[in-house]
C-alpha cells in the first residue's frame, strides 16, 4: 500500500488554492475548462537533463481525491468560504484529464512534464501536491544518477535514509534513486514495499561492543558466513581492519563453505586506504573481496577518488543523495496555459514577467522527442499545439525560440509523443509499470542521449524547440499584452 492510500493528503494544498476555489464558484467561473502546465525553468547542478520520476504517487493521490466532515467543519470555522463551496466539496469528484511523461524519461526545461485540464476549481486544488510530488522524486532521481555516472558502473547503494528531510523523503528518496540507477538502499520498508534491494552488515557500534576487533568480526561472520561483509575502519584500517577481516576470513567464513562479501571504510582517505586494503587482501588470496566506501560522497568525490586510482567496487552515498544537498529545490512550476469557450475552442494564456525566463509557452500543447533513425539518438523536443502533428517521413525544419536564426534541418528521424494520458475525466486510464519496468526503461532512455549532454561540467544544450504556429502564437499574445 503506498503511502498516499494510507491517508487522505487532499487537504495538502495552499490556502490560497482554496480561497480561489471559493472565488471561482462564487463568480461563476468554477466549471471552466482550463489547461494547466507542469514544467521546470533549470537542471540542477547545472547538468544537462533532468529525470523524470514520482507520476505513480501523484496517481494514487489524484484516485483518492476527496473531503470528509472534519475538512468541511474546518473550512466553515475559518468564516471565509460560503456554504455553497462547503457543499461542492461534500460532494466533490475528480473529473480532470491527465496527461504526463512517463517515469524515468530525461526531461529538459520549458517543456510539459505534466498536463492537467479540467473544471477550473479542480485544476487549482492538485497544484500544491502535483508540484512537490514531481518535485522532490525528480530531484533525487537527477542527482542519484549523476553519482552514478561518475561510478563509471560500479555498484551505488542509496544510504540516505537517516539524513532525508521526512520519513515520506527517506522512502520515495530511495525509490527515485533506483530508477535513475542505484543498484539498492539502506532502507527496509522501501524492499518491502516496492521490491528494492535492501542492504546493510553492521554499525561501527558492533565492533565497539565487542571486547575487540576480531571478536566482533568472528561474531558477526559466525552469524552471516554465507553475507559476510565488514566495517574495517573502527580503529585503523590498515594495522587492525584488514588483518582482523583476513584472520576471520581465514578461520570462520572459507571453513564453513562460503566466501566472505566485501569490507567496507567508512572514514579517512578513501584512495589511499583503498589500494592498501586491496594489495592485502589480494595478497591473503581474496582478490574477490570487493570494497566499498562510504563518507558524505557525492558525484565530484566519486570521480575524484577513481581518477585517483582508487580501489572500489561499490559506494554507499547518504545525505548527499537523498537531499541533494549541493543543490536542494527542484523548481517545478505550474502555469495556467489556456481556457477553452463554450464551443470548445482553446484561448491560449501566457504570464509575461521582467524576467524573460518567467515568460510561459501559452496553449493546449504536445511534445513529441525526435530521435535519429539511424543511431537512435535523441536529437531535439518539439513542442507543437493539441492538434499539430509531426511528419516524420519529412525533414522538418526546428529553431530555436529565443534565437530564431538558430535553425537547424532535422532528417531520417522519428517523432515519439512524449504525454501520456493517465485520467480521463477523472477515470484513470494507464497502467503504472513496476519499479523495475521503469528503471529499465530509465536505463533505455538515458541511452538516448549523447555522452555531450552528460558532463557535469558545461554539457551540451538539448534543444527544446517550438513549431512555427505555437511560436507565432506566443509572439502574438506578448505583442498584444506588451501594448496594454
Amino acid at each position: 500500500m503506498s503511502l498516499e492510500q494510507q491517508r487522505n493528503l487532499t487537504m495538502l494544498a495552499d490556502f490560497y488554492e482554496f480561497t480561489m476555489a471559493n472565488g471561482y464558484l462564487e463568480n461563476g467561473i468554477a466549471d471552466e475548462i482550463v489547461v494547466f502546465d507542469m514544467f521546470f525553468r533549470r537542471i540542477p547542478d547545472g547538468g544537462g537533463f533532468a529525470i523524470f520520476v514520482g507520476l505513480d504517487q501523484l496517481i494514487s493521490y489524484m484516485k483518492d481525491l476527496h473531503f470528509t466532515e472534519e475538512d468541511i467543519e474546518y473550512f466553515r470555522s475559518k468564516k471565509q468560504f460560503s456554504e455553497k463551496f462547503l457543499d461542492y466539496l461534500r460532494n466533490f469528484h475528480f473529473e480532470c484529464d491527465v496527461w504526463s511523461i512517463r517515469e524515468g524519461t530525461p526531461v529538459f526545461p520549458y517543456e510539459p512534464i505534466v498536463t492537467v485540464r479540467g473544471p477550473l476549481i479542480q485544476t487549482q486544488m492538485v497544484e500544491t501536491m502535483l508540484l512537490l510530488t514531481i518535485n522532490y522524486q525528480t530531484l533525487v532521481a537527477t542527482k542519484a544518477n549523476r553519482i552514478v555516472r561518475a561510478a563509471e558502473g560500479r555498484g551505488v547503494v542509496e544510504f540516505g535514509s537517516r539524513r532525508a528531510q521526512s520519513y515520506d523523503a527517506a522512502i520515495l528518496g530511495a525509490r527515485a534513486a533506483y530508477i535513475a540507477g542505484c543498484a539498492g538502499t539502506a532502507c527496509s520498508i522501501v524492499d518491502r514495499d516496492f521490491g528494492i534491494p535492501a542492504s546493510g552488515t553492521m554499525a561501527h557500534s558492533w565492533v565497539q561492543v565487542f571486547d575487540n576487533e576480531y571478536e566482533a568480526f568472528k561474531a558477526y561472520a559466525k552469524t552471516y558466513p554465507d553475507n559476510c561483509t565488514l566495517l574495517v575502519d573502527t580503529y585503523n584500517v590498515v594495522t587492525s581492519g584488514i588483518p582482523n577481516a583476513i584472520r576471520v576470513f581465514n578461520e570462520v567464513v572459507v571453513p564453513a563453505g562460503f566466501r566472505p562479501k566485501a569490507v567496507r571504510i567508512d572514514s579517512g582517505d578513501l584512495a589511499y586506504l583503498s589500494k592498501k586494503a586491496r594489495k592485502m587482501l589480494d595478497g591473503a588470496g581474496y582478490p574477490d573481496v570487493k570494497i566499498m566506501a562510504s563518507n558524505s560522497l557525492d558525484e565530484y568525490i566519486v570521480r575524484d577518488l577513481l581518477l585517483q586510482g582508487a580501489k572500489l567496487d561499490l559506494f554507499g552515498v547518504g545525505e548527499n543523495l537523498i537531499t541533494s544537498k549541493s543543490e536542494p529545490v527542484f523548481g517545478g512550476v505550474y502555469k495556467l496555459a489556456a481556457v477553452q469557450d463554450a464551443q470548445g475552442n482553446y484561448h491560449p494564456k501566457i504570464k509575461i514577467s521582467e524576467s524573460v525566463e518567467k515568460i510561459t509557452t501559452p496553449g493546449f500543447k504536445e511534445v513529441y522527442r525526435l530521435y535519429s533513425r539511424e543511431n537512435g539518438k535523441a536529437l531535439a523536443d518539439y513542442i507543437t499545439l493539441r492538434g499539430e502533428e509531426v511528419d516524420d517521413t519529412q525533414d522538418l525544419t526546428i529553431f530555436d525560440p529565443n534565437a530564431v536564426w538558430k535553425r537547424k534541418q532535422v532528417y531520417d528521424f522519428r517523432a515519439e509523443k512524449l504525454l501520456h494520458q493517465i485520467f480521463d475525466h477523472g477515470k484513470l486510464c494507464y497502467q503504472s509499470p513496476t519499479v523495475e519496468e521503469i528503471r529499465s526503461f530509465c536505463a533505455a532512455q538515458l541511452d538516448t542521449l549523447w555522452d555531450e549532454s552528460k558532463r557535469f561540467e558545461y554539457p551540451h544544450r538539448y534543444y527544446v524547440d517550438l513549431s512555427q504556429k505555437l511560436w507565432d502564437v506566443k509572439q502574438q499574445l506578448l505583442e498584444e499584452m506588451g501594448s496594454h
